[in-house]
This record gives structure tokens, C-alpha cells and sequence, in this order.
């Protein structure tokens, strides 16, 4: 007795079914690791470029040995000195005041030592009286070139300031008897090192200066400035 085929039932030839499994594209498990390993490729591309361009930046640094720059105050001008005592009003009050109206023109110098230029960022510069702010001057930004020297000025104008009590009265006695009038310029000057198309981080280079006016001869007798700054 013969055996029939399996796909042969009463004579008949039936077809094998096709496999019950889903057939899944190459593609489909192939493009989630591709992508993974195509930005892991674009990762370590921008690593090694940032990389390369601090490795250069530091390399430029260490030719150049950037310096802060100088900025030093050269010249005070007293263009106007106004004092007003309210003594009658002082006798009533039992205190004395006075108004205090003053225009100073300083002039700075601002020396470039490094080999590379600095762009400087505006400055500001407060003219005080025994601890009392007067007046504020301000410098515009500007770039100086590399080894050179540039002079900037500003005007501080003070209009009629009210003093109080002693110091009003310290001030009349140093205008009227002493003709000598000591006041304090403060600032800050931001200043960036300029290498072929970069800035490095900002410098603050603190001025300091005492200086003395004399309100009569309508000058400067007397200055002393102090520097505070940090090196790149």
C-alpha cells in the first residue's frame, strides 16, 4: 500500500500554504543603529573641531603673551568752579549748607603694549567728594591698535549739588582760605584682547585717583592714581 503525498487529499492537489512568519525589510533593522552611529560620527566631528580651534586659540595666546593695557589719567582741566554758602539760611537752620556746581575735563591716556589690538567697552568715571559722589563722566568704546598709545577724554559737570553740614562747611573753607579742593576719581575700564578674529574674556582694569584743584587758579595741583587689573 502506497502513501500519498501530504498535499493530496481525495485526488486532489491542494497548494502548501506559505510560511506563517511576517517578513520584516533589511531596512527596517538597520536604521536605528545607522542613525545612532551617524550622530555618535557628528559628535566626535564637532569634539575634535572645538578641540583643534582651543588648541590653536592657546598656541596664538602663549606667542602673543597678552598684557593689560595702561590707562592711566593724564590731565585734569577745571574749566568751572561755582560755590554758593547759604549762611543766612545756615544761621536759621542752625547747620551750614552749601551748592557745589563744577565742570572737569579729564584726559586719559590709554597705552597698548601687546602686539595685538584692544577693543575697549565704555567707561565710566565718578568724581567724588569726601565719600559724596559729585558728577559722572563716560567714555565711548573704541579699538587701539597694537603698540600704540591714544588719548581720550570725558567731562564731568556737576550742577549745583547740594552739600550738608560739614562737608559744606569743609568745602567753603578749602575754596575760600586753603584754595585747595581734594577730590577722588573712580572707574572701571573693560578691555578685550583682540587675536586674529577673537576676543578674549574681558579685563577690568580699576582706576583710582587723588586729585587736588586749586578753585582760584582754575587748575590741577596735585594727582596720585592707583591701578588695579588682572592679566589675561
Amino acid at each position: 500500500m502506497t502513501s500519498r503525498p501530504a498535499n493530496v487529499v481525495n485526488g486532489e492537489h491542494r497548494a502548501r500554504p506559505p510560511p506563517s512568519s511576517q517578513y520584516y525589510s533589511p531596512s527596517s533593522f538597520s536604521s536605528s543603529p545607522s542613525f545612532k552611529g551617524c550622530c555618535c560620527c557628528l559628535f566626535l566631528l564637532f569634539s575634535f573641531l572645538a578641540l583643534l580651534v582651543l588648541a590653536i586659540v592657546l598656541v596664538i595666546v602663549l606667542a602673543v603673551k597678552p598684557k593689560k593695557p595702561q590707562f592711566d589719567l593724564q590731565q585734569v582741566g577745571v574749566q568751572y568752579v561755582g560755590i554758593t554758602a547759604n549762611s543766612a539760611e545756615a544761621a536759621a537752620a542752625s547747620s551750614e549748607t552749601a551748592s557745589l556746581s563744577l565742570n572737569i575735563r579729564l584726559l586719559f591716556t590709554a597705552e597698548n603694549p601687546n602686539k595685538v589690538g584692544i577693543k575697549y567697552g565704555e567707561s565710566k568715571f565718578t568724581v567724588m567728594y569726601r565719600g559724596i559722589p559729585l558728577g559722572e563722566g563716560t567714555v565711548a568704546g573704541f579699538y587701539q591698535a597694537a603698540h600704540s598709545v591714544r588719548e581720550v577724554e570725558t567731562v564731568v559737570a556737576v550742577d549745583r549739588v547740594n552739600l550738608q553740614q560739614a562737608d559744606a562747611s569743609d568745602l567753603v573753607k578749602d575754596v575760600s582760605l586753603n584754595d585747595r579742593v581734594e577730590l577722588r576719581v573712580l572707574g572701571d575700564v573693560g578691555a578685550k584682547i583682540r587675536i586674529v578674529s577673537f576676543d578674549t574674556p574681558a579685563v577690568q582694569v580699576a582706576i583710582d585717583c587723588a586729585i587736588v584743584i586749586s578753585p582760584m587758579k582754575q587748575s590741577l595741583t596735585y594727582k596720585q592714581c592707583g591701578f588695579n587689573g588682572v592679566n589675561v
